[in-house]
Order: structure tokens, then sequence, then C-alpha cells
């Protein structure tokens, strides 16, 4: 009785002590991308996590909101975190004994001798593999990994989804601004074609400058069709980002575009590494091929597995609980020869890590550019609304003069029209101009944004 209490309560402690010393160690893993450097200037607003409220828009808000309910994609990348989660609970089990129960009945007859027996036999088995080098740690550890990395890739799905919502919508809003602007130019041709009517009738206006005023009416009026295309083929996209079949219909009321809110300021690159979820997935899918090349590593070396049982059986189960039989065996399995086969495993997982490392370091290159270019497509884009504000000013000056001299006789049509059609196509184009700076914000907002927690997500954890 005394071995056996010794055995009980120094070997678990051996064993223990033996696993920290024995796990393979694997290399340290280091960020690939110096992120001292700082960005370029920008400004001191705070971008809030959502980063959408900076707009100030109920009504984008709102949409958002019911987008991070409903869209689909962003419930399938929620599956897949829930998949990711279960394969980490389930490698855990390997920690644990495997017991299971058995029962089983049989029944023979000898019809020559007319006799009968019946057996009946209840048993209970376990089987434990003891993790002397940390290879089913490791793999737990992998796929916990793993499990995170699905977590950030839910979210990095979720903050893409509020950026597109956000690009629809605006430019929904940038579409009916369109439309305004073109019906108000429909209406402005109406009449100059009314008022060369009325002159032709006096002999002073040829019929080659009406027939050109018809021109460019349908021309406005074909800019109308494809602008009223478009604000429908905006509506369907809606519709679908919010989880909605194409033809339901959006209610909305706002039909232009915000003013911008000041710029936020772009923080520190490391910050940014910490902060955005696609570097935090990356980071955990390289921890995770690290976790994966210990296991590797452990596999070469032998496994020690113990089992044990406890079963009774009887003939006719009259007797059945008053006999026991008990066993309990250990087992040691040690790899000799597989023809290089966990060597060779070990080789691959170690290329997947040096892929995963690369990538990361890929992952963060790409989040730094996409701020910079952000940066400076925003602070050009600025520029070239200025000068498109120029050149129609200086259009609406060059029309007023060339429609003045031409109903005084001193001037062809012909530039009067050309005058009046460059003015036109301006308006549209700095609306256009507005609405790829507001693109350009929120592609700022969106590389400078962290992961944000979802209502699906706060659901989850209240039931936890």
């Amino acid at each position: 009785m005394l071995k056996r209490l010794v055995f009980i309560t120094i070997i678990p402690g051996f064993i223990a002590i033996l696993i920290a010393a024995c796990s393979p160690q694997t290399s340290t893993m280091t960020v690939p991308v110096d992120t001292t450097e700082v960005f370029s200037p920008s400004g001191e607003q705070e971008a809030p996590g959502r980063w959408w409220n900076a707009f100030g828009d109920p009504e984008l808000n709102t949409l958002v909101d019911s987008a991070l309910k409903s869209n689909f994609n962003l419930i399938t990348a929620w599956q897949r975190l829930r998949e990711a989660q279960a394969v980490a609970d389930r490698a855990s089990s390997g920690l644990f004994p495997q017991l299971e129960a058995s029962v089983r009945g049989e029944s023979n007859r000898l019809q020559t001798q007319f006799q009968e027996s019946q057996i009946l036999q209840l048993g209970i088995s376990s089987q434990y593999e003891i993790d002397l080098w940390g290879r089913i740690n490791s793999n737990l550890e992998a796929q916990r990994y793993r499990a995170d990395a699905s977590l950030a890739d839910y979210r990095t799905a979720a903050l893409s989804l509020s950026a597109e919502v956000a690009r629809t919508w605006y430019s929904l809003m940038e579409a009916h601004g369109q439309l305004r602007i073109v019906n108000q130019q429909i209406e402005t041709n109406e009449k100059v074609l009314k008022l060369l009517q009325a002159r032709f009738g006096t002999g002073q206006i040829r019929s080659a400058d009406i027939l050109r005023q018809r021109q460019l009416l349908e021309s406005t009026r074909e800019q109308k069709i494809s602008v009223e295309s478009r604000i429908q083929l905006l509506e369907h996209r809606l519709s679908v980002l919010l989880g909605r079949p194409p033809q339901t219909s959006i209610n909305y009321s706002q039909d232009s575009l915000p003013d911008l809110p000041p710029p936020p300021e772009t923080g520190i690159p490391s910050e940014l590494v910490r902060r955005r979820p696609d570097i935090r997935s990356a980071y955990r899918l390289l921890q995770a091929a690290d976790r994966e090349v210990a296991s590797a590593i452990s596999n070469q070396f032998p496994r020690i597995s113990l089992s044990a049982s406890l079963s009774t059986a009887d003939l006719n189960g009259g007797n059945l609980f008053e006999d026991w039989g008990r066993s309990l065996a250990g087992n040691l399995i040690a790899p000799l020869f597989y023809g290089g086969q966990l060597s060779a495993e070990v080789d691959r997982t170690q290329a997947v890590k040096k892929q995963r490392l690369y990538q990361y370091g890929q992952s963060i290159l790409t989040a730094f550019r996409e701020v910079e270019d952000a940066l400076a497509q925003e602070k050009k884009q600025r520029e070239k609304i200025q000068s498109i504000r120029n050149q129609l000013e200086i259009a609406r000056q060059a029309y007023e003069q060339l429609r003045i001299e031409y109903f005084n006789g001193m001037g062809n049509y012909l530039d009067v029209l050309t005058a009046l059609d460059e003015e036109q196509q301006l308006q549209r184009d700095l609306l256009a101009a507005k609405m790829v700076l507001l693109e350009y914000r929120i592609a700022l907002y969106r590389s400078l944004a962290g992961g944000f927690e979802t209502t699906r997500e706060n659901r989850e954890l209240s039931k936890q």
C-alpha cells in the first residue's frame, strides 16, 4: 500500500518536470518590418472605433448596424469562427483521459440438447496518453491561435462590410445629386431651345443652331437615364449588403453628400500593428505555425500511454456485480523507421512557419501603404476639386460672354454650345470629385481602424 502511494504521488510530479525539460523549443519570432517610422502628417481628431459615426449621419449608422446583424457574408465569417473554436475544443480533449462504457449481452441455445444460456457483460475502460514532449499541448495551442485568427478575420470582415455600406450609401447620395444637377441642366437647355426657336421666327437664328441645341438637350436627357439606372443599381447593392432581396425598397430621406469631418490622427505605426485585425490574424497564424513545428518535432519522440479497464460478467445476470475484473497497462511506442516521413513533416511545418512570417510582414507593409495612399490621395483630391471649381467659374464666365456676343450677332453659336456643354460637364465632374474625396476619407478610416465588437459577439459572450 505504501509503495502504491509513493508511486501515485511521485511519478506525476516527475513526469511534469520531464515534460518541461524535454518540450521542443522553437526559434523566437520577431517583427520582420521596421515599425519605428512615422506616418505623413495628418489631423488631430481621434477616429472612433466605429469610425462611420464620425460623419454624424444617423441614416448611415442605422444601415451599418443593420448590415452587421444581417449580412450573409458576415454571418458566414462568424460560423467559420465557431468552427475554429470547436476544433480548438476538440484538440483540448487530448489532455484528458478517454472513458468508455460498454454493455454486451449474448444468448446461446443448443437445439439438440434443448439448452439455453445467457451472458451479460458490463465494462468501463479508459485510455490516456502522457503528453511527455508537449505534442498534444502544442497542437492545442496551434488550434487556439487559429481560433483567435478566425476572430480577427471576422472583425476584419465586419470592418470591410461597414466600409462597403458607407461607400454604397454615399455613392447613392452622389447619384441623387447628379440627378438633381442633370434635371437643372435639362431645364436650362429647354429654356435656351425655346429662346432660339423664338428668335428663329424673326430670322435671327439659323436652323442649324436649333438642331445643335436639341442635340445637347437629348444628350442631357441621356445622362438622366444613366443616372436613374445607377440609382437603382446602388439601391439593389445596398439591399443585398443589408441581407435583403434586391427588389426590397429602402426608405431614406437624405439625398446629398455630407461635409467631411476633420481628418483623423494616424498615430504611430506600431500602434496600428497592434490595432488592425487583419494584422492580428496574420500574427496568430504565425504563432499557430510555430506551435505546429513544435508538435511535428515532438512527433519524432516516443509516446507513453496508459490504459485501464474494469469489467464484470455473469451467465444469467443474477450475480453480475459480485465479481469484477481489473486491468492496468502501460504502452510505449517509439518511431524507428518511417522512411523520412516524420523529418519531412518537420521541414514542411518549418517552411509553413516562414511563409506565415513573411505574410505577416507583408500584411504590415500593406497596412502602412494603405494609410499613406489614403493620406496622399485625399490631399491631391482636394487640390483637384479646387482646380475643377476654378475651371467651372471660368467656364461660366466664358459661356455668359459668348452667349451675349452671339445674341448680339457677333459670334458663332457652336462656341456658345461648346461653352455650355463644358460648364455642365464640370458641374457633374465637381460632384463626382467630391464623392471620390469621400471615398478616400472612408479608405483612411478603414486603414486606421481597429476591430470592434459586434452585437453578435456581445450576445454570444452574454450566453457564456
